[in-house]
């Protein structure tokens, strides 16, 4: 009986070892699946950790070893992405870089030309001419003014304060030398006629009576009061003739009356004046003028550095009038008001198409003395620099702006240099070609 209960004993402690191994056993295996559900699990090391956790048994030292080196592999593995990561960057940032500076060169042509199909080319309206040099017939312009000929022109007026009592002319009319222009009336001039009057008998009895028998005294007196007196009514305005009638002792004039008469053929331009009227000394009455020879005074710019000697040719254009012109003076000064310096010409106006204050357009004409390389100024653009550019076509339809340098204006044409003879050159449209290369080197993405 003892040895019964004694098997027993012994199969019941079997069986309890059994059964607490298989639960060992299954409990590591479902710690180990909790911790592979926890770790990154696409990597061939942890399959050979379950493997080595299969054949090791389940002791603290072995699973302490197996940690050391899942940790080195782990390590391992976190290098190798870290430089595989680090690499990829590299490659970026190199391809990156490779593409900024292509895009960056791309975007200096793209930005320094423009290339333009035919279709685009008629829509605008280009236009391209080769450059040859050739001499340039071209005209200056200038504002100008139609003038009376100052040195033919006359200006009546008093010399001393008189009165107006009679008007002989009217705005407009033609006068003759001689002929009456306006009648006053002075208290200087009626003293002087009267000294007149008084010196003129005396003279013409000392003449009578002779030099010997006068005395020389006398004589001198006698003609030197005539010929004060005398000189004294011409310079008040009076004539020769006017003399005469204060002599003549069957006329009788009133003293204080005379007559101003036209120096000058010509016509009257201005006559601002009333019959009652009191005029002083030097105050205009009538202005006369030949206009069969007019001025014409046409305003440059201050700053042109331009020589017009005498006889250089032009053209007054006034309305419907156009006139050949020479120069005749050139000012060596400049006008403090309009800050502009005065040419003088001279017209022939035998037909008085023209008249002194109108307004006229001159064109001065020249030629160039050596062929020069010039283009119009609608070619002309400013650069992104401020500096003065020119389209050239190297290819059809492609086109490069080449900076110029800027000389002579020649009327609509400027003359340039920096571009050779043959350069073909947009002489119109040129403002189009340029937002297009605006266009083309503009970048959204700040590239």
């Amino acid at each position: 009986m003892n040895k019964t209960l004694v098997a027993i004993l012994i199969a019941w402690l079997a069986t309890a070892n059994a059964s607490h191994a298989k639960e060992s056993e299954s409990k590591h295996a479902r710690e180990h699946g909790q911790e592979k559900a926890t770790t990154a699990a696409p990597h061939s090391e942890h399959d050979n950790h379950e493997e080595h956790d299969a054949h090791q048994p389940d002791t603290e030292h072995g699973h302490a070893d197996h940690g050391d080196e899942d940790h080195d592999e782990h390590s391992a593995h976190d290098e190798h992405n870290s430089e595989s990561e680090h690499g990829h960057e590299e490659h970026s940032e190199g391809a990156h870089g490779e593409h900024d500076n292509h895009g960056g060169h791309g975007g200096h042509e793209e930005a320094a030309s423009a290339s333009l199909d035919p279709a685009q080319m008629t829509l605008a309206d280009i236009q391209v001419i080769p450059l040859t040099p050739r001499k340039v017939d071209y005209q200056l312009y200038a504002p100008g003014e139609i003038l009376s000929n100052g040195y033919t022109s006359y200006r009546v007026s008093p010399r001393v304060p008189s009165v107006v009592l009679h008007r002989h002319v009217a705005l407009g009319d033609h006068v003759e030398q001689g002929q009456p222009l306006v009648t006053l009336f002075s208290e200087a001039v009626a003293q002087a006629q009267a000294n007149y009057r008084t010196a003129w008998p005396e003279w013409q009895r000392v003449q009578e009576l002779g030099r010997k028998t006068v005395g020389e005294q006398r004589y001198i007196a006698a003609k030197t009061n005539l010929e004060a007196a005398r000189a004294t009514l011409l310079a008040y305005g009076l004539s020769t003739a006017d003399l005469q009638p204060l002599v003549a002792s069957q006329q009788s004039l009133a003293l204080g009356e005379y007559t101003l008469r036209a120096q000058i053929d010509g016509a009257v331009l201005s006559d601002a004046f009333e019959q009652g009227q009191r005029i002083e000394a030097g105050e205009p009455l009538i202005a006369l003028a030949n206009e069969k020879q007019l001025w014409v005074e046409a305003h440059l710019p201050a700053n042109l550095s331009l020589s017009l000697g005498e006889g250089t040719p032009a053209e007054v254009v006034t309305g419907d009038v156009r006139v050949k012109a020479s120069v005749t003076q050139e000012a060596h000064t400049i006008d403090p008001i309009t800050r502009t310096r005065t040419v003088r010409l001279l017209v022939n106006n035998p037909e008085h198409r023209l008249h002194p204050g109108q307004f006229a357009e001159v064109y001065f004409r020249f030629q160039t003395k050596r062929p020069v390389l010039a283009v119009p100024e609608t070619a002309l653009m400013r650069g992104a620099d401020g500096d003065w550019t020119v389209f050239v076509e190297d290819q059809p339809g492609e086109f490069q702006p080449v900076e110029v340098e800027l000389g002579r204006a020649l009327g609509p044409l400027r003359e340039i240099s920096g571009v050779g003879p043959g350069a073909r050159i947009v002489t119109q449209g040129a403002f189009f070609v340029a937002s297009q290369i605006a266009k083309g080197g503009f970048d959204p993405h700040n590239h």
